[in-house]
């Protein structure tokens, strides 16, 4: 078969293989000859690549009815006159392989939870990356700390161990660690930092379900783990979030105070409220909802994995398009987003929101991810609060905006390509028709711009 005469799907088929010398080299030559029949691009009137439609979420499973049903009808929603929160805390502790599990109304409160407990709060300092959802600046400025960040790496899209230990300082108390996307962080290296330091570790895991280092889940590998159940995950109830943890008196006091501060276990011999508490349960039915959809999760990321792995073997070719990287220590990643980085030069310049429309329109939908959010503003509305400018001096607020500077992250927020985690739960043809849509407008990048 001539290099010149593949068609878009064969070259896919070859590059996967490595049976093109020139594309294993980024050769852009052969990538510019694999299909001189390309078709026009979608944006611009032509024939999109795919018309049909990509699986939608979350899925319900219609045998789960009655189980909700019945919690609903019995009026007893609220943990404390029920025992489905309870199961369902027990069997995720169990799938995790943690010792205990405390379930919240929601992973913002899961992290507010494990950083009241931990006693992070007025006049600290928390380690985090800036590559993540807005709830782990929140969250950190809810509870008056600082979040202080270490840049990005923007091949793995996670906090960038390197870069961790030059923003440790004497009012630092914690590393929060996101595995964002689904994707580990290095927590190898992260907890040998805290550990030369003296600092806690809390895990954002609200996007990594079942995600892997070193064969043990993420969420266990820190003080304490945090999730997320809300609509779009993996693990979804609507809202919803989990405290996990090893530490009995540590996850005691997790469930006194998301329960206003009543006692248990360990604190059951007091009387009264032994802790300040405040009401964060989950209830009855959200549950309920859990242990349904619990049951589909790890074939649902066994296939995620499977298809994001053939879905990097397709385009990890074509010049300009670059997957992300996975840590030596990753068992397993969760892709709650499928990334990848879009380098414009590889297509004539154009601007990535171009691409963006472009993939869009031949039926692959896509999103530029999340974007400096450090400059949205409302770091300097906490920083200008009253309650922050009591806990720092005015000496560390400046310090502190002089230090918002994070180039890695800039790039990785410039480049990002995120792709949907229900369009890895179809088949491997349906990986080819993300790939033959990246590579019909890679052929025709001469008029993207």
């Amino acid at each position: 078969m001539s290099k010149k005469n593949l068609t878009r799907r064969q070259f896919l088929t070859a590059a996967s293989v490595g049976t093109i010398a020139a594309a294993a080299s980024r050769a852009i030559p052969v990538h510019a000859q694999a299909s001189k029949e390309a078709s026009k691009l979608a944006i611009q009137g032509g024939q999109p690549v795919r018309t049909k439609r990509w699986p939608s979420w979350p899925v319900w499973d219609r045998s789960a009815e009655e189980s909700v049903l019945s919690i609903l009808r019995s009026g007893r929603w609220f943990r404390g006159s029920g025992n489905t929160v309870s199961q369902f805390e027990e069997k995720y502790a169990a799938l995790l392989g943690a010792k205990r599990c405390v379930c919240t109304v929601n992973g913002t409160n899961a992290l507010l939870t494990a950083l009241h407990i931990l006693d992070i709060g007025v006049g600290d300092e928390v380690i985090v990356s800036p590559y993540t959802f807005i709830a782990t600046y929140n969250v950190v400025i809810g509870s008056c700390a600082l979040p202080v960040f270490a840049d990005t790496d923007p091949e793995t899209f996670q906090i960038n161990p390197d870069k961790i230990e030059e923003r440790i300082n004497e009012n630092t108390a914690a590393i929060l660690p996101v595995h964002i996307l689904g994707l580990p962080a290095n927590m190898d290296r992260i907890n040998a930092i805290a550990k030369k330091h003296n600092l806690k570790v809390i895990e954002d895991a609200c996007q990594a379900w079942l995600a892997e280092w070193r064969g043990k889940k993420c969420g266990t590998l820190g003080d304490l783990g945090c999730f997320s159940f809300q609509e779009s995950k993996h693990l979804p109830c609507g809202e919803g979030g989990a405290v996990v943890g090893n530490d009995d008196e540590i996850m005691d006091r997790c469930f006194s105070y998301h329960n206003c501060g009543r006692p248990y276990g360990s604190l059951k011999r007091t009387s009264g409220y032994p802790i300040i508490g405040t009401n964060r349960r989950m209830t009855e039915y959200q549950a309920a909802i859990l242990l349904s959809q619990i049951q589909r999760l790890e074939k649902d990321t066994a296939m995620r994995v499977e298809n994001a792995n053939y879905l990097t073997s397709k385009i990890k070719d074509i010049p300009g398009i670059v997957p992300h990287k996975l840590y030596d220590g990753v068992t397993r990643a969760a892709y709650h987003l499928y990334p990848f980085r879009y380098k414009k030069e590889h297509f004539n310049n154009a601007p990535r929101s171009r691409f963006l429309s472009a993939l869009s329109a031949e039926g692959v939908p896509c999103s530029g991810g999340y974007g400096p959010q450090y400059r949205d503003g409302l770091i300097e509305v906490a920083l200008n609060s009253k309650n922050f400018k009591r806990s720092f001096s005015k000496a560390r607020l400046r310090r502190y905006r002089d230090e918002l500077h994070y180039p890695g992250n800039d790039q990785l927020c410039q480049e990002a390509v995120w792709l949907s985690q229900s369009m890895l739960l179809t088949t491997k043809k349906d990986m080819d028709d993300i790939a033959d849509a990246i590579l019909k407008i890679y052929e025709s990048r001469d008029k993207m711009a």
